[in-house]
């Protein structure tokens, strides 16, 4: 008989992309599910990667019995160097998603005493009062997996990102026939995959691509450039059939897909015709008609091989030529499609015919659509259900799907980050919330995201900085001197000077207006703040970040102080 009930708590990925991160606890056993990140969005200035809030986990540190990691994805295991080094439980992982932590690991420079166990379909382990099996699906990088969770109150499945697929590139489909002898015993819940709940129908083939693929290449006068997610190990590989068929070699540019196609040749995850894959300096003895290069960029980045390609940057191995052909071979992740347009439109202007999703179905993506979801849902017939991964609106209609399917509504629960769902065997309940603040990485530096740093950065980058020097006399604590203005990215024309001579007597008025305060920091930041912020919105309409330093001079001890 069950002594506790099962907590659900969900520390990223409900209500937004990435930053996948699921605990679940029953007793005194919590067991991780994931840890990944997410890109920030454009207004998040100087924000490199933004990764769970794992106070709830820090707090319960000897309770935790492991992460367990569905694939090796970003969003999956990209905050797995800055969680392992504050808490170290073991991990377990499938061979690939292992080689791929291993790579993350190594890039971010993390050494860890956690344990990276590997696993495989198929396999169980046993954490606490939690027994874990793996069941293969299909998705777009090799080795990923569902669970089976076998708890004190019944079995729970995750379906992990999942998609129907009869005809996948590489490695295994979604092994149905082990939910469907589930959903036959009794599955208590279910959490399942919502990324692209509101596309009716079925996702395509991953044939689908390498049709197209074939086709833009025996077409393609020049050199073809095709530019993807660097762990998209199916379509590197159907790059690599492609370019054999048609007497093409392959140039690959872009740090992390060398990276990780040089580990999956040597894992066995990759296969390539011998001499297909070509070094770079070998690149102008091959006529245009014998070329594919295989290059990041696909998500705009600023510093990608892609981008600096369109950017006629002179330090790209590769540039642009009329008569190139670009293949955009993945769609915007969300928040990325300024970024990707600016790219395609470059592209363009140099003379380059660019194919993306709108013009050929050159990308299929990895999740199931509405009909696959309910399949799935089907099949497992669960007690309770949980939609998980995806904006609140993917939640909201995978929930309204689960109802259609016959899941009880009071058994349907649409959880957000933080949320503390308790479910009994008869019924579920949120019982508490717990702290899930935003966590940013920016360089090296990790930390809770202020919204006051945020607005500070959005005023510098509109409107400037204004830094204004006040001298004091030590002595008398009279002005020494009339205060001085420095501007950075303020304004830039021939009024700036009469501007800044006028701000000069703004600042020297209201400090004249009670001099006996000068000493006093907090009385001249405040004055100065004051009369500038006013002073430059009536004359330009402009809100710069005005940063008062009081200098005392004179005397034994010269002081600076700055608020």
């Amino acid at each position: 008989m069950p002594t506790h009930r099962l907590r659900v708590i969900p520390i990223g990925g409900l209500g937004e992309i990435g930053k996948n991160m699921m605990a679940l606890e029953y007793g005194s056993d919590i067991v991780v599910i994931d840890a990944g990140l997410m890109f920030p969005s454009e207004e998040m200035l100087g924000v490199d990667l933004l990764i769970p809030d794992i106070s709830y986990l820090l707090a319960r540190q000897k309770s935790v019995r492991g992460i367990v990691i569905t694939h090796g994805h970003e969003d999956h295991i990209g905050a797995l160097p800055y969680i392992l080094s504050r808490i170290t439980p073991p991990v377990y992982a499938t061979k690939f998603t292992r080689e791929l932590i291993l790579v993350e690991l190594k890039q971010r420079g993390v050494k860890t005493s956690a344990k990276l166990n590997m696993v495989s379909p198929g396999s169980r382990i046993t954490l606490g009062r939690f027994t874990i099996e793996f069941f293969s699906v299909c998705h777009s990088i090799p080795d990923s997996v569902g669970l089976v969770i076998h708890t004190p109150l019944g079995t729970v499945v995750h379906s992990g990102d999942f998609k129907i697929d009869y005809t996948p590139a590489i490695r295994e489909a979604t092994n149905f026939n082990q939910l469907a002898s589930l959903g036959a015993k009794g599955v208590f819940l279910l959490l399942s995959d919502s990324t692209y709940a509101e596309l009716p129908g079925y996702t395509p083939s991953e044939k689908v691509v390498s049709d197209t693929l074939d086709r833009i290449v025996s077409e393609a006068k020049g050199r073809v450039i095709i530019t993807t997610f660097a762990s998209l190990i199916s379509r590197m590989q159907q790059v690599f059939d492609v370019a054999a068929k048609h007497g093409r070699r392959v140039f690959i540019i872009g740090r992390s897909m060398k990276e990780i196609v040089s580990m999956a040749l040597k894992t066995g995850y990759l296969s390539a015709s011998p001499g297909i894959i070509c070094r770079l300096d070998e690149l102008k003895t091959l006529p245009h008609n014998r070329v594919i290069v295989l290059s990041t960029g696909s998500q705009g980045e600023p510093t990608s091989a892609l981008v600096r390609m369109a950017n006629r940057d002179p330090s790209s191995k590769v540039q642009i030529i009329p008569g190139d052909t670009v293949v955009m071979s993945a769609t915007p992740i969300p928040g990325n499609e300024t970024l990707v347009s600016k790219t395609t439109d470059s592209l363009f202007r140099q003379g380059a015919n660019v194919i993306y999703d709108k013009l050929a179905q050159v990308h299929v993506h990895g999740h199931g659509s509405q009909e696959e979801l309910k399949l799935l849902l089907s099949l497992v017939k669960p007690k309770f259900f949980v939609p998980v991964h995806g904006e609140y609106r993917h939640l909201s209609l995978h929930a309204s799907l689960a109802r259609s399917m016959g899941v009880p509504k009071d058994n349907v629960f649409v959880l957000e980050n933080g949320d503390i769902l308790e479910l009994g065997q008869d019924s579920g309940k949120v019982v508490a919330r717990t702290r899930v603040g935003v966590i940013y990485v920016s360089g090296l530096i990790a930390g809770e995201l202020d919204n006051g740093v945020l607005r500070d950065r959005k005023l510098l980058s509109r409107d400037g900085v204004v830094v204004v020097t006040v001298a004091v006399d030590a002595e008398s604590g009279k002005l020494a001197e009339k205060p001085r203005i420095i501007t950075r990215g303020f304004i830039d024309s021939g009024e700036e000077r009469n501007l800044i001579e006028k701000g000069r007597d703004v600042v020297l008025a209201a400090l004249d207006h009670d001099k006996r305060r000068l000493s006093e920091p907090n009385f001249v930041d405040a004055r100065v703040k004051d009369c500038l912020s006013r002073f430059f919105y009536e004359q330009i309409h402009r809100h710069p970040v005005i940063i008062p330093v009081v200098v005392g001079v004179g005397g034994k001890n010269p002081e600076v102080r700055s608020q």
